[in-house]
């Protein structure tokens, strides 16, 4: 037998481990293929975290205006209104560590040429001055404020342009966990009902990032109540 013969067996057996070879890595190749399209599978919703929460801050400025012609005599009879408002807030309970006495802002009318109709005005000055109450006292400063007529009937007119009461909300990061685990939880409870849905399996976290919280007031009559609010966006996958 000649030895070109001899090699066919070795040839065919060569050819069989090749072709299972290829038959193998394709099996691979197209299992692979189908787990990674498996992997790409995902659900992306949002979860919504709301609470109401009381204001535990107020900035509460208390502004008049003085007219005069003297600038020393206005300055005096500001400082005396001064000493009146203060009074009435220590009066209703406030401190002075709480109240803070802004330097007074005059305005001179015969110094502003473009304005014809300020030279010509009764009184030449007026002084503004501004009384803030920064407190931690909120149900305080709003009883209060309904007070002011007491500061009417003594002679001033208190001015409310421009000079609107803040309430300020400073403990979020005492809620911030809690809320962060609410609308994870309701981000997956709604991934669930969709995988449900579609007759698939929620699978882990594909993807998740935490939206901003805001602080808003919860309407315009009630600017002592907060109402904060976070989004979550989280991504899961899926599978049959």
């Amino acid at each position: 037998m000649s030895p070109d013969r001899n090699r066919i067996p070795e040839a065919a057996i060569l050819g069989l481990c090749l072709l299972a070879g290829l038959i193998a890595l394709g099996f691979f190749i197209s299992h692979s293929l189908t787990q990674l399209r498996m992997l790409e599978r995902s659900v992306e919703v949002k979860g919504l975290s709301e609470r109401e929460v009381p204001a535990d801050i107020a900035i509460w400025p208390i502004t008049f205006r003085e007219p005069g012609n003297d600038l020393a005599e206005l300055y005096q009879s500001v400082q005396q209104k001064n000493d009146l408002v203060v009074k009435f807030l220590e009066d209703n309970g406030f401190t002075t560590d709480e109240i803070t006495i802004s330097a007074p802002a005059v305005v001179d009318k015969q110094a502003r040429e473009y304005d014809n109709a300020d030279a010509n005005a009764r009184f030449r000055f007026t002084a503004t001055s501004t009384i803030t109450v920064y407190s931690k006292k909120v149900d305080a400063v709003r009883k209060t404020m309904i007070r002011l007529a007491d500061l009417g009937k003594q002679g001033i007119a208190i001015s409310s342009e421009g000079y609107n009461t803040q309430f300020v909300y400073s403990q979020l990061n005492q809620i911030k966990p809690a809320m962060i685990e609410e609308a994870t939880r309701n981000a997956r409870e709604t991934a669930d009902k969709f995988a449900r849905d579609s007759d698939s399996t929620l699978g882990k976290i594909k993807r998740a990032s935490q939206g901003q919280f805001s602080i808003e007031d919860r309407d315009s009559s009630t600017p002592h109540i907060k109402k904060v609010r976070v989004v979550s966006t989280v991504q899961y996958y899926l599978s049959d």
